[in-house]
């Protein structure tokens, strides 16, 4: 699953609007072929769909304090 080092740039820069799916479908697909080829992407993927979910428990008083 792993991809070679060079074979294509990695997505880590793009995992965050990945996840919240704010980007354009063609860049969208792009990431999620990646994502099946490379397990360092895959595993940082994993990372930021979790933080997001956690972001989502918090409210305006969480982000106060």
């Amino acid at each position: 699953m792993a991809a070679e080092r060079g074979a294509d740039p990695h997505v880590w820069q793009q995992l965050g609007a990945y996840v919240l799916d704010a980007l354009p479908e063609a860049e969208s697909g792009s990431v999620a072929r990646h994502l099946q080829r490379c397990d360092a992407c895959a595993a940082a993927y994993v990372e930021v769909a979790d933080a997001v979910c956690l972001l989502a428990l918090l409210d305006e008083r969480d982000l106060l304090e």
